[in-house]
């Protein structure tokens, strides 16, 4: 396999100079072109011809790298997971309301600024041949509802709550997926939005669980103590 190169530099003689690429930066190159790819249109229209055309890497390059599509799409998931762990790290500051709210505007922020991430974690991709692909967006899944539980105090949630929590946050999901295709309200409204979402059908979840219930009274209470 050629060294991949790209053009940079002051130019010398009329030439631009050209920096050799790392092994592990070709290797992001071609999966930022595979995410962007993935985000635009199903993931089984999508070829290794196209990745490498998008990546201005050869079709023997990627095969190099990844071994065929259902690896490369396996690398993309992967690093798109890995972003939204990173970013969503609990924040310290707040109630659990406010870090909740917190938390929301650094979910949407990444849905903003990393939509081809956040659509190829999300959308359906090749036959998922061992289960990798949902292992990976099950453990955001599972992480997301670690640290809304955290942030409650509720590490050991009654199942009327981890239920609760759960329908919630496929529904955050939705409505991200939904923002990126109309765009028709504001960031700030959509998290407002689910924020109180959440409040509602917890106060409904605690008329079937006294212990959530008390969960509710106590958000509450601290709330009104914030203000």
């Amino acid at each position: 396999m050629g060294e991949r190169t790209v053009t940079g530099g002051k130019p010398r003689n009329g030439q631009r100079t050209r920096r050799r690429l790392s092994v592990d930066e070709r290797r992001d190159e071609l999966i930022e072109a595979a995410l962007q790819l993935f985000s635009t249109r199903p993931p089984e229209d999508v070829s290794i011809d196209d990745v490498a055309a998008a990546a201005g890497a050869s079709r023997a390059l990627v095969y190099h790298y990844f071994g065929g599509k259902y690896e490369l799409y396996l690398a993309a998931l992967t690093n798109a997971a890995n972003q939204l762990t990173d970013l969503l790290k609990p924040p310290t500051e707040g109630k659990p309301l406010e870090r909740l709210r917190i938390s929301l505007e650094r979910y949407f922020g990444f849905v903003e600024g990393h939509a081809a991430g956040y659509a190829a974690l999300l959308r359906g991709g090749p036959a998922d041949r061992s289960g990798e692909v949902g292992e990976i967006i099950d453990g955001v899944r599972s992480m997301l509802l670690e640290r809304i539980l955290c942030a409650f105090d509720a590490e050991s949630p009654p199942p009327i709550l981890r239920i609760t929590l759960r329908s919630w946050m496929a529904s955050v999901e939705t409505a991200g997926l939904d923002w990126l295709e109309t765009r028709d309200v504001t960031r700030s409204t959509l998290e407002n939005l689910l924020v109180d979402q959440l409040i509602v059908l917890l106060e409904v979840a605690g008329r079937h669980d006294p212990a959530v219930a008390t969960l509710v009274n106590k958000l509450v209470e601290q709330e009104l103590n914030a203000s």
